[in-house]
């Protein structure tokens, strides 16, 4: 067997033919010590999840102090511009002191903005029971909402749900249930209740009119991120590949347009077989609009696809502490890489009736001690038909025997025919011997 074209070096920069409009493009270089540019991570997204992903960011950075300063810094001038004084008060606390005065507790800007909130709680809670006392649905509904936007600026995210969840029976139209719907979805992804949000997103697909291009977008993305957490990567893959490029920065307090083509890349990559990953993702021109925007995962796909599989394995092994940093994927980055890194070897294995466990080593970048383990392991799990001759070092397929098969369906149809005939020739003595029919169905 010929060496697989993937070992050569991962980092080496190569021409890129691109099949739509002929043009050369040369490859970008990931490099495994690329640290993840903070700032303009974080400036693809807008609203509570800014802080909740810098936060993600400092308690997992694995003990970089200037990367984890950098995220408190950033976090603590987010929340600065908003109105949650308990969340203040924690990341004042995970700061320590370690950036200076100027990022110290400010204990006026706490009270300030809590008599603010009280004094807005006492007239929201006038007002809705104002509009309780003249019954009158619509301004109930929006008294609710209120409420609700008012607790979750304040970081109270369980009171927050209550209220949004309570402008149910006050909705009129299928916009304002699509709205209830999408709030809860944006509150039980920041609480990480994801269970709640398929439940969420059924009951807005289920609204009477049609839904419009960007919230049909959203609750695909939704319905992603359920999948995700739920490790339903096939699901999840086909959410985040239906989802429309028309998205763009609309949902950004949720999710980036960015996510949307690594998350539905990866669980592609780990799922699909080849002819998917043909036909739902390479040609796929929607998500196209996606993967251009994070060139890596495409190339990763097309590397993967093209059995380029050391070079494609190396990209992910270099992206992988900054997929590491992900809220939502970062739970999942293990369980995904095994999964692609083992579609790879029995990709690798199925056209060959034998395989010199060397080459197949060097083309991997691993050891054979290695690649035998994981090649053990598969096989025991059934997912490679093979047997592995130790001493030589070669992997051998077991392919079915066809000339025996062959046989074996032959003499089956054999005894088939036979005991056919038997029975023709059993019936037709019985008629000719003028047997009842109720004793010819007994016998």
């Amino acid at each position: 067997m010929d060496a697989d074209d993937s070992s050569s070096s991962a980092l080496e920069t190569f021409a890129n033919v691109d099949d739509d409009n002929n043009q050369t493009n040369h490859r970008q270089i990931i490099s495994a010590s690329d640290q993840l540019d903070i700032e303009a991570y974080i400036s693809l997204y807008s609203g509570r999840t800014r802080i909740s992903r810098l936060l993600f960011i400092a308690d997992h950075c694995g003990g970089n102090n200037t990367m984890q300063l950098e995220a408190l810094r950033l976090a603590f001038d987010e929340i600065k511009k908003g109105e949650d004084t308990f969340l203040m008060r924690e990341i004042v606390k995970k700061i320590n002191g370690r950036l200076g005065s100027g990022y110290a507790l400010d204990e006026a800007w706490c009270d300030a903005i809590e008599k603010k909130a009280e004094l807005k709680k006492e007239k929201l809670d006038s007002e809705l029971n104002s509009y309780r006392t003249n019954l009158i649905k619509e301004s109930i509904r929006m008294g609710y909402n209120d409420f609700g936007d008012f607790y979750y600026a304040h970081g109270q995210l369980g009171e927050a749900f209550k209220n949004y969840i309570r402008t149910r029976d006050y909705c009129t139209t299928s916009k304002h249930a699509i709205h209830m719907s999408l709030n809860a979805i944006l509150v039980s992804i920041e609480m990480g209740q994801y269970p709640h949000i398929s439940t969420h997103v059924s009951k807005a697909e289920a609204v009477l009119d049609p839904l419009d291009t960007i919230t049909a977008a959203k609750l695909r993305c939704a319905a992603g991120l359920s999948n995700l957490f739920s490790r339903k990567y096939k699901f999840a893959a086909r959410k985040f590949i239906e989802t429309s490029p028309e998205l763009g920065s609309q949902y950004n307090e949720v999710i980036s347009s960015q996510d949307v083509a690594m998350y539905g890349g990866l669980c592609a990559l780990a799922t699909f077989d080849r002819t998917e990953l043909k036909n739902k993702v390479i040609d796929n021109t929607v998500f196209r609009n996606f993967l251009e925007l994070v060139p890596e995962v495409r190339e990763l796909i097309n590397d993967f696809y093209s059995s380029r599989y050391a070079l494609c394995l190396e990209y992910l092994g270099n992206l992988k502490s900054n997929l590491l940093l992900d809220i939502h994927l970062h739970p999942h980055v293990e369980s995904l890489y095994d999964q692609i890194r083992q579609k790879a070897l029995i990709q690798y294995t199925h056209p060959f009736v034998s395989v010199d466990l060397n080459m197949m080593a060097n083309a991997f970048k691993t050891t054979v001690a290695g690649l035998q383990k994981e090649l053990e392991s598969l096989i025991t799990d059934n997912q490679i038909q093979a047997r592995i001759d130790s001493h030589n070092k070669v992997l051998y397929a077991r392919h079915d025997d066809l000339r025996n098969a062959t046989f074996q369906r032959a003499l089956e149809n054999g005894r088939d025919f036979d005991r056919d005939l038997q029975s023709m020739f059993l019936r037709s003595c019985l008629l000719k011997y003028e047997c009842s029919k109720s004793r010819i169905r007994r016998l």
